[in-house]
């Protein structure tokens, strides 16, 4: 018989991990049913349960009335790094006009991984499509408050230590919840060649030569693609030196570019010494897998804005939008 899905389901990914259960509210006889719950894989403390909402899946699904497990054709599109827990009631038509419906199936849980690296190929792909022609740079800078420079003087013997990379980006990308580094920027202003004078991190800049950061000893990786509802696009990357645990981690995850040759951010020997160029159209997030000692650079204030709402602190990216997303899922 024709038999339709029905779902509910919940996101939990930015907060933890909770119980999966079946949704028993009323549907009209005739219509197959499967519930799912879809949570977290992080292990946080548990969050008040939540009456999930309940909606067509837009999938016309034709199967038969067979032992489960069943083979059904159509899409049902899952998301990264999430785990569900399935249950499935069956209607079939009988010749009086009458529906034979079967109990609830037994519960079936499984759950989806982080993008592997052929997916990560695919949003490299699209990446690459909008990143631009490449732009002259000298410094990599990172801008944070006065307290946090004062913190790292005081408390950390002036060295700035790597952390757990946010939720912010692709909910599917390996790094989030599992690189530990320190975010720096690269982008220049397309008039002076400098890095702009506005932030959305605080008023307080670090400005590093690039040399100590990107060299012929450090690999470089694509870890993601995304906005938030906006024109404008992000492209993360990891800088790891050869060799360092930053490094193993992301070469078993992450699709490694050649230094000198890819479209956003290039390190090359030219008249005997090295020369840096970035993607003018994307905004360049790049996480350094090590210590770095602010002894090595500059610290100042800047003469710009702080603008928050450019922020991408636990930014959750647009689902919707197609030049970022692929088809595996957000």
């Amino acid at each position: 018989g024709v038999c339709y899905f029905r779902a509910g389901w919940e996101d939990l990914s930015s907060s933890s991990c909770s119980s999966s259960r079946r949704q028993e509210d009323k549907h009209p006889p005739g219509i197959a049913r499967a519930a799912v719950v879809r949570r977290s894989l992080r292990g946080q403390a548990r969050p008040r349960r939540r009456s999930l909402p309940c909606r067509d899946v837009p999938t016309k699904l034709v199967a038969k009335a067979v032992p489960l497990p069943m083979t059904v054709r159509g899409h049902w599109f899952l998301s990264p790094r999430t785990e569900y827990s399935v249950a499935v009631q069956t209607a079939v038509k009988q010749s009086d006009g009458e529906y034979l419906v079967s109990g609830w199936s037994e519960t079936v849980e499984f759950c989806t991984g982080d993008y592997a690296k052929e997916h990560l190929a695919q949003l490299q792909e699209k990446a690459e499509l909008i990143a631009g022609r490449m732009l002259r740079f000298s410094v990599f800078y990172r801008n944070q408050h006065k307290e946090y420079f004062q913190h790292v003087r005081m408390h950390c013997g002036n060295v700035m230590k790597p952390s757990l990379k946010d939720n912010s980006g692709s909910h599917g990308s390996p790094t989030s919840g599992m690189l530990h580094g320190i975010f720096f920027s690269c982008n220049t202003e397309f008039n002076t060649g400098q890095p702009p004078q506005d932030s959305p991190y605080g008023r307080y800049r670090f400005q590093i030569p690039a040399q100590r950061l990107f060299n012929p000893n450090t690999n470089l990786y694509f870890a993601d693609f995304y906005c938030m509802y906006t024109a404008y696009h992000y492209v993360v990357l990891v800088l790891a030196p050869k060799g360092s645990s930053g490094d193993h981690f992301c070469r078993e995850r992450l699709p490694q570019l050649d230094i000198s040759c890819n479209k956003f951010l290039t390190c090359c020997v030219e008249d005997g010494e090295l020369v840096y160029r970035h993607a003018q159209d994307s905004i360049l997030e790049v996480i350094y897998t090590e210590p770095v000692d602010l002894s090595l650079g500059v610290l100042g204030e800047i003469s710009g804005h702080q603008l928050m709402s450019l922020s991408t602190a636990n930014a959750k990216k647009d689902p919707s939008c197609k030049t970022c997303n692929i088809s595996v899922g957000r």
